[in-house]
């Protein structure tokens, strides 16, 4: 299918042929016949991507701290292939669109396909041919509203927030400052509300067409529209001011101060300067409010990506009911975006489009439409994009020998795949990427393209079953590895799977299950045929691999049972984030802790028989396993405390491990220098421009492994036994009790 996209580190746009969006529980897949391209919100986006580095840097002073930070803890290179990758990354454009449901998802039971509907959101009704979106971003079309109109409801429920903020009452008298598609949009609401509006904009066409729209009056000046108002309230001031401009200036807001009456109200809805001045707002005691995009319900993923509604009783006007509001009005014709329309483009003319909107190209554009040719709906869902020419593999997957090429496939192409895992296999020689999967067609195109693979694919289970695949990586979100994990053990595939292993004991059973059954039919192949080859599973527990942790294993050999200290800096994860969703992420001790537990096992070389665990209080908007001390008992005697901390400066260190035993001591900072002390003698090693922790070793062992065979390079009981030992610090959290890791 075709998508518009947006390279953020060169500011390129292109029409890229990429593979459609997965459809998902709790949401639609929608043919999209037309959508909205914002000359204000995304002409800002464009321009920020278009801009140098240096301009990005000045706009976006809290990054810049961020990556010095990150510069002082993992060192200048790491941070800076960290944030190359960043930038070079592709960005869906869009946030509004009309088309027709091709599939519903698990749990959306009052959408069917074939049903005409409008959809929101950046990152979900994006200008594609084929979009996913969650059901509360989608509202059903009423009437006959044609899509293109449909194609505005997002600003349409824009602005309709606005004006619920403002709380107009019939024979009013309202000023809308800016003219824009929100502002002549309010200005067609306040009317059919009863109300008597202002408007003012630098645009003299713009007046005109609020005027043409109902507008009693609308100007270009300052002054001009104090006359205005002066004449239409009789020098009493408007009852309220809606700023629907979007400029850094407070300029609109100090003039919205001088409109009102005594007691009106100011909503600023646009991107404006918020510098407020404090006599006019003082002496007319004014109400300075906020409007909060399409409504209650915004930014709360909950809400958006979960699909949990608002009670109407306490809500009554949710974002997703503030949209089904405009279609009606739509429908009904109280409003008419006909007018707003300016330029209609196809979808394959989209540049110009944008041309249009940045000033590239001549023409004032106000409401730009992309339209969608009338397809084959098969052909816009085919699953595959192939990147290279699909050719016939001379060499069958899963031969074996020293100088074997491992041919791997991608399930996975998020932030930490291309920031990470994926630079890390680059250094891995004869193992290039065939193919990426992913939920989002854009992440797998940009990914497999930029890593020369074969194709890209939103269909996991097609990657993980191709025949010319020698092994599967896994980096998808915590709640998806044990399935996807699974597949590919039935498939007879090596699979290297982003830790955790399972967020929960069901998915860890399943997954053992599965193991155990793969080594039994490796073992007893039926019918005299050739035994296949043993499952291998490797869980990416990377500190392991690293050369400080490495040296430091080294050094501790013999010195057992150890006493160890390891302080985790962990940083505030927002109550609201997936990771602490117990589905989705499994929360931060299956999700993180569990990498801590494994590199103490390494060093220990046993495993854990007890664990305790105590939780502070964590500060407002954190999740509830954010703070923790955790005590570990190690068959071998050795004894192990976990640090887990929140609340800390993002600029301290995030890690430093410390080891005793047998006459030594030993210091693991940040993977970056490692303290060794032994009979009066200190040595220390560092790692000046970089930090390691062993990303590039792990995927050379599993590589190594799937090439000439032989054992993992960290045993099946022992990966399993990790995320055992993360559920039952989660139980002695509950409990406040110990916990026996294995019981009996």
């Amino acid at each position: 299918m075709k998508q518009i996209t947006q390279n953020y580190r060169s500011g390129e746009l292109s029409v890229a042929d990429v593979p459609p969006p997965a459809l998902r529980p709790g949401g639609v897949l929608v043919a999209v016949a037309a959508s909205l391209v914002s000359a204000g919100t995304e002409r800002t986006m464009v321009g920020l991507a278009q801009a140098s580095m240096l301009e990005k840097a000045r706009q976006r002073p809290d990054l810049v701290r961020q990556v010095l930070d990150k510069a002082r803890q993992e060192g200048p290179l790491t941070t800076y292939q960290k944030v190359m990758t960043r930038l070079d990354s592709l960005s869906p454009l869009g946030y509004s669109c009309a088309g027709t449901v091709i599939a519903v998802g698990e749990g959306v039971t009052d959408l069917k396909p074939g049903d005409p509907v409008a959809c929101a959101g950046a990152g979900y009704a994006n200008h594609a041919e084929v979009v996913f979106v969650p059901r509360n971003l989608v509202a059903p079309i009423v009437g006959s509203v044609p899509f293109e109109a449909a194609a505005f409801t997002t600003v349409g429920a824009i602005a309709l927030q606005g004006i619920r903020q403002a709380q107009p009452a019939l024979g009013e008298t309202v000023a809308v400052i800016g003219l824009g598609l929100i502002g002549l949009i309010t200005v067609q609401l306040l009317r059919a509300a009863g109300c008597r509006v202002v408007g003012m904009d630098l645009s003299p066409a713009r007046c005109e067409l609020a005027v043409r729209m109902g507008a009693v009056g609308a100007v270009t000046g300052d002054e001009e529209l104090r006359a205005l108002v002066e004449r239409h309230t009789g020098g009493l001031g408007v009852d309220a001011a809606l700023i629907t401009a979007s400029t850094k200036s407070s300029a609109p807001l100090r003039l919205a101060a001088e409109l009102c009456r005594d007691r009106g109200r100011v909503v600023a809805v646009g991107l404006v300067g918020l510098e407020v001045p404090r006599k006019p707002f003082y002496d007319k005691e004014l109400d300075l409010r906020l409007s909060r995009s399409y409504g209650p319900g915004r930014y709360d993923p909950a809400y958006e990506e979960q699909g949990h509604d608002y009670p109407v009783g306490y809500v009554r006007w949710t974002e997703n009911r503030n949209m089904q509001a405009f279609l009606d009005l739509l429908a009904d014709g109280s409003v008419d975006v006909g007018p707003l329309i300016t330029h209609r483009f196809p979808i394959a003319e989209a540049e110009q489009a944008y041309a249009l909107i940045t000033g590239e190209r001549a023409g004032a554009a106000l409401g730009v439409v992309l339209s969608y040719p009338e397809a084959n709906v098969a052909a816009r869902l085919a699953p595959v994009v192939w990147i290279q020419p699909p050719v016939p593999q001379a060499v069958p997957a899963g031969s074996r020998g020293p100088a074997a090429t491992v041919r791997l496939g991608l399930v996975g192409s998020g932030v930490f795949a291309q920031g990470t895992l994926l630079p890390a296999l680059a250094s891995v020689p004869g193992a290039p990427l065939r193919a990426v999967a992913s939920a989002s067609g854009l992440s797998a195109r940009h990914v497999a393209a930029k890593y020369e693979a074969a194709y890209c694919t939103t269909d996991s289970g097609r990657l993980i079953a191709d025949p010319e695949l020698d092994a599967v990586l896994i980096a998808t979100r915590h709640g998806s590895h044990a399935a996807l994990a699974i597949r590919a053990i039935v498939a007879g595939k090596p699979v290297f799977v982003e830790k955790p292993l399972a967020v929960n004991a069901e998915q860890l059973q399943a997954v053992v299950t599965a193991y155990e059954a793969a080594l039994r039919r490796a073992a007893e192949p039926p019918n005299g045929s050739a035994p296949p080859a043993p499952p291998l599973l490797l869980v990416g527990y990377n500190r392991r691999f690293a050369p400080l942790a490495v040296a430091m294993r080294d050094f501790l050999a013999g010195a057992g049972p150890l006493t160890l200290q390891y302080r985790v800096n962990a940083g505030c994860v927002p109550a609201s984030s997936w990771l602490h969703d117990p589905v989705e992420g499994g929360g931060r001790i299956v999700g993180e802790v569990c990498h801590f537990v494994d590199l103490l096992q390494f060093l220990t070389g046993a495993d854990p028989v007890t664990v305790q665990a105590m939780a502070a209080p964590s500060r407002a908007g954190a999740g509830k396993e954010d703070n923790l001390s955790i005590q570990i008992g190690f068959g071998d005697g050795s004894v192990a405390s976990i640090l887990y901390a929140s609340g800390g400066d993002k600029a301290f260190p995030k890690e430093r491990l410390e080891a005793f035993g047998g006459g030594r001591a030993a210091a693991l900072d940040d993977f970056r220098t490692l303290e060794l002390v032994r009979d009066g003698r200190r040595r220390v090693e560092r790692s000046l421009l970089r930090q390691d922790k062993g990303h590039a070793a792990e995927l050379r062992a599993f590589v190594d492994v799937v090439r000439v065979g032989g054992p993992s390079p960290i045993p099946f009981a022992s990966l399993a036994l990790t995320t055992l030992t993360t559920l039952r610090i989660r139980d002695a959290l509950r409990t406040g009790g110990t916990e026996r890791v294995v019981e009996g």
